[in-house]
């Protein structure tokens, strides 16, 4: 039941949260027997999209020009010759043609962005397993582990987007108030805390979606029992005029 109309959500010109009470469900085009709730686009001025697609059995969505990354979040999903469960994961380069179907009934994380060329070959497709990335710790902080699902090395500019999960034991907190350049999207996988977004703060969980624009002030701790961990998407290696 509706709560009297109240939601832990909000939003401000530089960052929102969606909590899943709020979440519209609705199939895109090239999705049969799926349906995609849409966390983040460029109609809130994000330079790309973020939505959750929900399989039934056999479920099948189609791919768009843009280059894609797909994280399965629950089930089996096919990606090509791939078969893909949970914490895996392929990326798909621009104009990339390939039918995306469901094994059973599953659920998918999809970023895609259109891609911009730095007189370098666009990534080739791949694809990986979360648990056989080496967790590396954040900015001297040991118990926070960020596993690097896409590459984000400042040398390597054939990707000009970058893909982390990042868990925090209970208690963890980022080392600093953080204002950047790049724009985030964010979902919570597990557990839960604080995110401070702009000047307000926000008690954040599983299945919450935030989006934060560039120069968004940002800062999370994790709070409770449990660790709490998030996958998040930036923007990287371009040049800021490459993004006009």
């Amino acid at each position: 039941m509706q709560n009297l109309g109240h939601t832990r959500g909000g939003s401000a010109p530089d960052h929102f949260l969606l909590t899943p009470e709020t979440f519209v469900r609705a199939p895109l085009p090239g999705m049969r027997n799926a349906t995609a709730i849409v966390h983040a686009a460029p109609a809130c001025g994000a330079g790309f999209t973020a939505y959750t697609v929900e399989f039934e059995p056999a479920g099948v969505m189609e791919t768009c020009p843009a280059q894609m990354f797909l994280y399965v979040l629950q089930g089996l999903v096919v990606v090509g010759n791939a078969q893909l469960s949970p914490g895996q994961y392929v990326f798909l380069p621009p104009a990339s043609r390939v039918t995306i179907i469901a094994g059973n009934k599953a659920r998918a994380l999809v970023i895609e962005k259109p891609w911009i060329p730095l007189g370098v070959d666009a990534p080739a497709a791949f694809t990986g397993d979360e648990r056989s990335v080496e967790p590396q710790t954040l900015d001297g902080e040991p118990a926070i582990e960020v596993r690097h699902l896409l590459p984000n090395l400042s040398s390597d500019f054939t990707f000009d987007f970058a893909v982390n999960t990042m868990t925090y034991p209970p208690g963890a907190t980022l080392p600093m108030v953080e204002s950047h350049v790049m724009e985030h999207g964010l979902l919570m996988l597990e557990g839960g805390g604080i995110y401070r977004l702009g000047d307000r703060w926000y008690p954040t969980k599983a299945g919450d979606f935030i989006w934060m624009a560039p120069f968004c002030a940002q800062w999370f701790g994790a709070l409770g029992k449990v660790p709490a961990k998030y996958i998040i998407y930036k923007d990287w290696n371009r040049h800021p005029l490459n993004t006009i």
